[in-house]
């Protein structure tokens, strides 16, 4: 599955455009390389996703092209979850 995809189906970004324009500007990164919206995803990839005011690192558990809102968070494992503070 396409990276973008998987991060809306996933609901870690809510919509593909989205994770399409996160994934163009380097902020999203698999196995620690940046990562362009047409990189395949794998089970056990570690993705990171930086955000204006942190980041997410989570373990890539399931792949599936339709889960409903509930069972989205069973697609990946967090590992990792800072919010960056404002000062």
């Amino acid at each position: 599955m396409r990276l973008d995809k998987y991060l809306k189906v996933s609901r870690i970004i809510k919509r593909r455009t989205v994770a399409k324009e996160a994934c163009s500007s380097g902020r999203v990164f698999i196995n620690e390389k940046v990562a362009k919206p047409s990189t395949e995803v794998n089970e056990g990839d570690i993705i990171e996703v930086k955000f204006a005011k942190g980041s997410l690192k989570a373990k890539i558990v399931n792949i599936s092209h339709h889960v409903s809102k509930a069972d989205a968070k069973l697609m990946y494992e967090i590992i990792n979850a800072a919010e960056e503070d404002e000062e």
